[in-house]
């Protein structure tokens, strides 16, 4: 039988941004659904699997649920779903985190100098992300209540890595300003977060490998953690269907809730640090 805590799905979560999010909203106690491939140790070249994260997110004081997903087959996200509602009755937040981020992504070259498998991002990132949320949209809808998040960065306003990336980071920003729409007669929140640098094992084994190229992050590096307590902050924002469509910062949504991050810390805004912004998108609507 459903309970009453809040039920949250966070795709791509063995690791990395996914796996901080998750473990955040579990320590405000939610419901999280993990999900991600990565089953045993050595299923990823980096550490992390869905078990290790749903353990985490119970010992943070919430419930966590590890679910194996490929976010590449829509029948698997789609029956994810459909498990989430028969087991809890309701989705109330989807993080749209999965993406298929290869270590060649970083390597010098242009974009025909590297591997085409780079373009992955549109299919397990971008798509993925449209996909997950077609399935949760009619049960959100249903219930007139909810959040949709995509996770993304400032790569989609100026060039990171290469286009794929770029085109997966500015995609992400659109679906959560075109899905708002269709989602606002129905009080459904819809986001697109621009995180910042993160400490995650990837990050620091690139910053260990090259510090000359990246040693100038550790002092603007966020915890994973951080998105998660912005999104459970804006979840609990009466006045959230106001921010819904717009690709926020979250360093800045973290002082706007008043949230530190680990150590006290608080992680400066791209406004600040590339002198760059989220784009605004026109109000015109055609259908």
């Amino acid at each position: 039988m459903a309970g009453t805590a809040p039920v949250a799905i966070v795709t791509g979560a063995s690791r990395g941004a996914g796996r901080g999010i998750a473990v955040a909203l579990g320590a405000h106690g939610c419901i999280v659904y993990v999900t991600g491939r990565s089953e045993k140790l050595g299923d990823h070249a980096l550490p992390g699997t869905i078990y290790e994260t749903a353990a985490a997110v119970t010992a943070a004081g919430g419930t966590g649920i590890a679910v194996r997903v490929d976010h590449g087959d829509d029948t698997q996200v789609e029956a994810l779903m459909a498990q989430v509602m028969r087991e809890q009755g309701r989705i109330d937040i989807l993080v749209n985190n999965a993406a298929a981020v290869y270590d060649e992504l970083s390597q010098p070259g242009m974009f025909w100098e590297k591997p085409l498998k780079l373009v992955d991002m549109l299919d397990v990132g971008l798509r993925s992300g449209y996909v997950a949320s077609y399935y949760a949209a009619p049960h959100m809808a249903a219930r007139r209540h909810g959040l949709v998040v995509f996770t993304s960065a400032s790569g989609a306003v100026h060039y990171v890595f290469g286009p794929a990336y770029g085109a997966h980071k500015a995609g992400m920003d659109k679906l959560a300003a075109d899905m708002a729409v269709d989602f606002k007669d129905y009080n459904v929140a819809c986001l697109s977060i621009w995180m910042g640098a993160l400490l995650t094992d990837r990050l620091s084994q690139m910053m260990a490998a090259e510090p000359e190229k990246y040693g100038y992050l550790a002092e603007r590096l966020e915890t994973p953690e951080l998105t998660g307590h912005v999104i459970w902050a804006l979840y609990n924002d009466p006045d959230v269907m106001a921010l819904s469509g717009q690709t926020v910062i979250g360093a800045e949504m973290a002082v706007k809730y008043g949230i530190k991050d680990a150590g006290g810390r608080q992680p400066p805004s791209y406004r600040d640090t590339h002198k760059v912004a989220p784009h605004v998108q026109y109000p015109n609507i055609i259908r």
